[in-house]
């Protein structure tokens, strides 16, 4: 019985943290509040204070873990909803995507070679800038670690939601296709969710870009490797 209840009260407590933080963040508003980074952080302590193992925990959290792939699928509803817009725009929408995709991919690997960062590292960040899913793949075919790759895809994520706002403000981009581009580029799933604040098309340019970014970051992947190694 006790198998039963224990990742049960795990799945309980992850939609009760993201309820709460989802909460306090339409209340307040505020970037660093966003409910993936408060979510978390709530969770953690409460696994540090009860001293609960992280295995203990994904006993229920890989339920929740295994919805990563279909909420990801399900990003087609309002990308078939804009399919008119996007086919009217879709000259500056792919070159933005493709110029998105290729300067976080190779500045991120250059950066990381300038700095002398362990090669392992480095093949593990280089795609931090796409969805968890497809960039656990294409990391596990360069040869980084799984793990390593997820806290680059969550730092990215978690960063680019909160400084988005301020960056928008300061270069003053109020076009839904630029936020959009720059959101699903940068910080994937994440920063789709965020966009989903601004408004239904930046949203659904955002979740266009996120996958754009996953089928062109799986072919930049190696090229980019080759490139650091020259």
């Amino acid at each position: 019985m006790q198998q039963i209840l224990f990742p049960f009260s795990m799945i309980l407590l992850t939609v009760a943290a993201y309820f709460l933080m989802t909460k306090l963040y339409k209340r307040f508003s505020y970037p660093f509040l966003i409910p993936i980074l408060t979510a978390t952080t709530l969770i953690i302590v409460f696994l540090l204070v009860f001293h609960i193992p992280y295995n203990s925990y994904m006993m229920g959290g890989q339920w929740i873990n295994s919805l990563l792939g279909p909420s990801v699928v399900a990003l087609a509803y309002p990308l078939y909803k804009q399919r008119h817009f996007l086919m009217n725009h879709l000259v500056p929408i792919l070159g933005g995507v493709l110029i998105a995709a290729v300067s976080g991919m190779v500045s991120v690997g250059l950066l990381a070679k300038l700095l002398d960062i362990n090669h392992t590292l480095i093949l593990s960040i280089i795609p931090k800038s796409l969805t968890t899913p497809v960039a656990i793949e294409v990391a596990g075919e360069l040869g980084g670690n799984a793990s390593m790759t997820i806290v680059g895809v969550m730092i990215a994520g978690i960063f680019g939601s909160i400084a988005a706002p301020s960056i928008f403000k300061f270069l003053r981009v109020h076009s839904p296709i630029g936020r959009g581009i720059a959101l699903g580029s940068a910080s994937h799933a994440i920063g789709t969710s965020k966009a989903a604040e601004y408004s239904e098309l930046t949203f659904s340019m955002s979740s266009v870009t996120m996958t754009l970014c996953a089928i062109i970051g799986s072919f930049l992947g190696p090229i980019v490797v080759w490139l650091i190694q020259i």
